[in-house]
């Protein structure tokens, strides 16, 4: 079977290889120059197993209005005259209530917990190096009351056996030795244990190396115009270079992008894209930086080391595809660092980045079969592509290839959007 994949990042490549170790022939096309050079280049670098959550959750209202009056704020909301934009707002609103989370949750659970069973299988087979540690993430609390409301998400964790720990600030200090130079400015946090962290960048350039050596084809520099429908099957997709490229089966993993493509031949996804920034710097003294992933609470900013370098990344800014990194655009989370990490990295040398997360609404992606029996989706992973890529590819590469996955995809398909 010939299949055409549309996207070199975390997801494209992962998906691509699951498929040509079942003995797929793939071919894979992207606009860029190489693999995970958009939402997968620069990104907080966590393998959120067990923070995956949707941001649609009870209680998201009130703390939404409250953090657009924040100095640092971590959300941004520019009112564009955008009715995709607004009725994408709306929806999310929908989504905010406790059972509506409860049923999001456990199926964004169901797709992490895979890929964190999985993924160990793909790094043994592989042997690809990305700057891995298994030292889980540490949530860090700055108040007594995020401490006390953090009881809840406690319970959702103990619910699907997500190990995790309270912990007094000692014990974060223990877990986090550089963290004693600030202990005054927090009062306990949350480790959780399943979590892992990596370069999500160095993982997807390396297994795309690895897909190379068994005979996937990637073409890049090829801006996709269009997919052409013939008879009630896409006949192929259509690019500026080559022209049109044909395949008996076809994947789209291209994010944010993937509804520019899908809407045109009637499938409306609701995946928007939400900026984010990330900044990366050297380690100057590792006693006094991060040695796993500190998520800050307020600020909701990730601090993640990465070997020989510390990727601090945060803020959601809704503000339609715009790619544009302003002069300040990376000033929270350039605090945080400096905040909690005062002497763990060289800021004067700190690279600035910025990227479209593909959110959906209500949280988990869009996997699985579409309206055309030979289109495939694996998009709208929002913030956790890199923790669901191995989970969610396997799964999507398996029904490509007439298999039955091993989880259960009720509740992530397109259908729930009908």
């Amino acid at each position: 079977m010939k299949v055409v994949v549309m996207g070199a990042g975390v997801i494209g490549v992962t998906t691509a290889y699951y498929l040509a170790k079942q003995g797929a022939e793939v071919t894979i096309l992207d606009r860029q120059t190489g693999p995970a050079l958009e939402t997968s280049f620069a990104n907080a670098g966590q393998l959120s197993y067990g923070m995956s959550s949707p941001w649609a959750a009870p209680g998201i209202p009130v703390k939404a209005v409250k953090w657009l009056f924040m100095k640092r704020r971590p959300l941004f909301i520019w009112p564009l005259i955008s009715p995709t934009m607004w009725k994408w707002c709306y929806s999310m609103l929908r989504n905010c209530n406790e059972e509506s989370y409860r049923i999001n949750k456990s199926r964004m659970v169901r797709v992490s917990s895979y890929s964190r069973d999985v993924m160990p299988d793909l790094i043994a087979e592989t042997g690809i190096q990305y700057d891995g540690r298994a030292q889980g993430t540490l949530q860090l609390f700055r108040t007594a009351k995020q401490l006390k409301d953090s009881k809840a998400d406690q319970d959702i964790l103990a619910e699907y056996d997500s190990p995790f720990e309270v912990l007094d600030p000692d014990a974060c200090i223990k877990a986090e030795p550089a963290l004693a130079e600030v202990r005054q400015k927090f009062v306990g946090g949350l480790q959780l244990k399943a979590d892992r962290t990596g370069d999500c960048q160095m993982f997807t350039s390396a297994l795309a190396q690895k897909c190379v050596e068994m005979g996937v084809d990637f073409q890049y520099g090829q801006h996709i115009r269009g997919i052409a429908i013939e008879n009630g099957r896409v006949a192929g997709v259509d690019v500026e270079l080559a022209g049109r490229i044909t395949g008996d089966a076809y994947v789209c993993t291209l994010g944010s992008y993937g509804p520019g493509v899908l809407n045109p031949i009637g499938i409306k996804l609701p995946v928007y894209p939400v900026k984010g920034y990330s900044v990366t710097l050297p380690v100057t003294d590792d006693a006094f930086a991060p040695q796993s992933t500190i998520m800050d609470e307020t600020h909701k900013v990730a601090i993640t080391r990465l070997g020989d370098r510390i990727r601090v990344a945060g803020t959601a800014e809704i503000a339609g595809y715009s790619n544009r990194l302003g002069p300040h655009a990376t000033d929270t989370v350039r605090h945080v660092i400096s905040d909690l990490f005062p002497h763990g990295g060289d800021l004067a040398k700190a690279e600035g980045w910025t990227g479209l997360r593909p959110m959906t609404p209500d949280g988990p992606p869009v996997m699985g079969a579409s309206k055309y029996d030979n289109l495939f989706l694996n998009t709208g992973h929002g913030t956790l592509g890199w923790t669901m890529a191995c989970g969610s590819s396997r799964a999507v590469a398996d029904v490509v290839m007439g298999k039955t996955p091993e989880i259960s995809l009720d509740g992530l398909t397109a259908e729930r959007y009908a």
